[in-house]
């Protein structure tokens, strides 16, 4: 199991967990502890989308976020930490290179999120909706997840979407 967390003061409360439990942990001190499918004939080809582009789709609808990619543990480390604002089609993507039980938290996270948990082939596990800023309680994907994708409070419940539903990105790797 491989926890992160927001900031790097996570550490002394990552040892305190550590000595309670039987896990083995990879701190990145991160910003971490970022389908219902859209019915497409496999013979469509799809638009490639830039690098800074995500699709969530929905059964009902595609909604499009500039992204910004948290994929070393430097970046995840910083994350969205000590943001203040976010725009409402923005977010960050957590890739942590293979599915990970991951966990995260909101040390030193100023913004409220809704943290998408993502498989490797981009269907949605989980979300935790509406997260509280700055608390050092764990947020657990909810089983193994590739992706974590972090949006404005709110921007899930808004756009109606839920776990099945699917993340596009070039990153994400359909299956075959």
């Amino acid at each position: 199991m491989r926890v992160f967390v927001h900031g790097s003061a996570g550490l002394s409360f990552l040892a305190r967990i550590l000595r309670t439990a039987t896990v083995v942990a990879t701190v990145a001190g991160a910003s971490v502890l970022g389908a219902a499918s859209v019915a497409a004939s496999s013979a469509a080809a799809e638009t490639p989308l830039a690098a800074n582009t995500l699709e969530i789709r929905t059964a009902k609808a595609t909604h499009a976020f500039t992204v910004e990619i948290a994929d070393t543990d430097a970046k995840r480390e910083e994350g969205l930490m000590f943001r203040t604002q976010m725009a409402p089609d923005h977010g960050m993507l957590f890739d942590f290179k293979r599915e990970q039980p991951v966990y995260f938290w909101m040390k030193n996270t100023y913004l409220s999120l809704d943290m998408i948990f993502a498989r490797a082939d981009g269907t949605i596990l989980s979300i935790a909706e509406n997260t509280t800023p700055l608390s050092e309680a764990l947020v657990p994907a909810g089983g193994p997840v590739r992706f974590v994708f972090e949006v404005v409070a709110g921007t899930t419940k808004r756009l109606g979407v839920a776990p099945g539903d699917r993340l596009v990105h070039p990153r994400i790797r359909r299956p075959e």
